[in-house]
């Protein structure tokens, strides 16, 4: 097919959330009313992934949350960190943050088991990730009541650019010096006692 590897570059440009091989190949195939040949589209994909890599470009395409999408290279992650803080206007409150990493690391899990590992109410954090899909109702627990159920999105996939599951830092990965943000808590000296 004419124009291939340019289709399927507009298809991943245009798509908001990683495009998925079974996507690009339908959209191709209803467009143009003919079959395509899987080994033709894979190879295309390969050459765009390989094409991407060279150093001319600031961006790169990759497999990513079963799709494909273009993201920016690493080299170029503080210049544009720096223009997302200056334009950004909401970001996701600590408590939300800490629901957030409680569900992905649990989940599916119920609101009642992120408090209880949290210590106070997700009410409030748990109805602002859904607002923003970064969490998702996976269905109900066998348990009295039948609670809801929650689990990470799509969206929290491609937000914190995992593959899979597998790609979220293991709780070990945590303990290291290298791992540890922000400054270390001062050392409280105890006062001389009076005597």
């Amino acid at each position: 097919m004419k124009h291939l590897s340019q289709h399927i570059e507009g298809l991943i440009f245009t798509s908001e959330t990683p495009i998925t091989f079974k996507e690009i190949k339908s959209c191709l195939e209803a467009t143009f009313e003919t079959k395509l040949k899987k080994e033709d589209i894979e190879d295309t994909l390969r050459q765009l992934i390989e094409r991407y890599q060279d150093e001319l470009y600031g961006f790169e395409l990759i497999e990513i949350a079963d799709g494909y999408q273009f993201l920016s290279k690493a080299a170029f992650h503080n210049s544009i960190s720096t223009y997302l803080k200056q334009t950004t206007k909401k970001r996701l409150s600590s408590a939300a943050l800490e629901t957030l990493s409680i569900i992905a690391y649990k989940q599916p899990v119920v609101k009642s088991e992120a408090e209880k590992i949290r210590g106070v109410s997700c009410d409030y954090s748990i109805q602002k990730l859904l607002e923003k899909e970064l969490i998702t109702i996976v269905g109900r627990s066998d348990a009295p009541g039948r609670p809801l159920l929650y689990g990470t999105s799509e969206k929290f996939m491609n937000y914190f650019g995992l593959k899979s599951l597998k790609d979220l830092p293991k709780p070990k990965d945590f303990k290291e010096a290298d791992s540890e943000i922000g400054d270390a808590a001062p050392i409280e000296e105890t006062p001389p006692s009076e005597g």
